[in-house]
């Protein structure tokens, strides 16, 4: 038996005409799509129905929900039937789900139906998905492929929202519903349908022969998978809640309008750089090790927007080092995934650990929120955020080695 990995599929040219058809289904799938989109859609529904916001980004949370639910279950139906078939089911029926919305007729309780709907069945268009492949197909490489494939939400959350705002503005918001809906089914689903397959043969389990657990009860029960959890459930806590509350941040710090604007902007380009150079550093430096020194960077931007006094620039590279930590972070759960409990349960752990990010990502945002309107300042909470990136790092270097891991046998 042999380590050489010269007569096996994986990491050979091929592996990256999957990972560009990864790249573009998590672009155009249920992670990005809805989330970037919705605020241009918002005051169009607004005015032609009454709802008030609150009521509208109540949509969001009814899906976060029905996905900490469906996520999991997707992951097994990953383990059982294989990353192709589930995408090849989930990413037309997202396309239809997001589509239903250009058929909106006034009634919430229909909407928000909509919105569980889309959870449910695009639950399959999620990082697990499309990450899977990229650890199959491979090893070297194996932190670069899974940057790029992650790096296709950070190109949605650049492009979409002005081709939004050039839909509704030229054809309506129901136009805009029905062809931003469409793009899954007739831009990323053909690249699916011919690229994004498994490597032949067995090569997916000799890939990621790793001293698993027989069942995914057992993986549980092991110590890496809960320090995982709970690194899992501070990190998004941490990096996400800084986000919807980044301009009230910056406006507390004295900023302009056009001056949060200009700072902000930094973050959508920092968040692909984050993936992309995040899965490069992860194919050489342990990963744990690695995402300790990446979390320095959203370390330092807390404790910079947390003094007083911040200057645009000092602001600006603050936010860069935000979106640097919340770019690696999807980028280390797969790597540390793969690396640690192999390919056998891929999908269900991933799923597991999904749900931390959901709650993480939840709470975050709430608890900055309480905090800025019982102070009336986010420094408080800025660094709060330090000691959880603080934790999280160290319950990550607990870890200890990787388990034994062979390719090409």
């Amino acid at each position: 038996m042999s380590n050489s990995m010269d007569s096996s599929p994986v990491d050979s040219a091929k592996g990256w005409s999957v990972v560009l058809a990864g790249m573009v289904g998590i672009a155009l799938g249920l992670s990005p799509v809805p989330f970037y989109t919705i605020g241009m859609f918002a005051p169009e529904l607004a005015r032609a129905y009454g709802w008030t916001f609150t009521q509208l980004m109540t949509c969001l949370t009814v899906q976060t929900a029905v996905v900490v639910l469906s996520g999991p279950l997707s992951g097994f139906a990953l383990d059982r039937f294989g990353a192709r078939a589930v995408a090849l089911w989930s990413v037309p029926l997202f396309a239809l789900s997001f589509m239903s919305l250009a058929l909106t007729n006034g009634s919430l309780p229909l909407f928000y139906a909509q919105w569980a709907v889309m959870g449910l069945v695009g639950a399959g268009t999620l990082n697990a998905t499309w990450t899977r492949l990229a650890n199959a197909w491979f090893f070297r490489h194996r932190g670069l492929a899974i940057g790029l494939v992650s790096a296709g939400t950070g190109i949605t959350g650049f492009a979409i929202k002005p081709f939004a705002a050039w839909l509704i503005g030229h054809y309506g918001w129901r136009m805009g519903f029905a062809v931003i809906g469409a793009l899954p089914l007739v831009v990323a689903w053909p690249l699916v349908f011919a690229l994004f397959r498994a490597p032949p043969g067995d090569a997916l389990r000799r890939t990621d022969r790793v001293g698993v657990e027989p069942t995914v009860w057992a993986v549980m029960g092991t110590r890496p998978f809960w320090l995982m959890a709970a690194a899992f459930l501070l990190l998004p806590f941490a990096l996400t809640a800084p986000i919807p509350n980044l301009e009230n941040i910056l406006k507390t710090q004295g900023f302009s309008l056009p001056q949060i604007g200009a700072v902000a902007s930094a973050f959508g380009l920092a968040v692909v750089a984050g993936r992309v150079g995040g899965g490069w550093l992860l194919d050489r430096v342990w990963a744990p090790g690695a995402a300790f020194g990446v979390l320095l960077l959203p370390m330092a931007g807390n404790w910079i927007l947390a003094g007083q006094g911040v200057s645009p620039g000092m602001a600006t590279l603050a936010i860069i080092g935000m979106g640097l930590g919340s770019g690696f972070e999807f980028d280390l759960l797969a790597y540390l995934v793969a690396r640690y409990f192999g390919a056998r349960h891929y999908g269900a752990i991933y799923g597991f650990f999904y749900v931390m990010i959901a709650i993480g990502a939840g709470l975050g945002p709430v608890a900055y929120g309480k905090v800025f309107d019982m102070t009336g300042a986010y420094g408080s909470a800025l660094m709060g955020g330090i000691g959880c990136l603080v934790l999280a790092a160290l319950l990550l270097l607990a870890l200890g080695p990787y388990p034994q891991e062979k390719a090409g046998d």
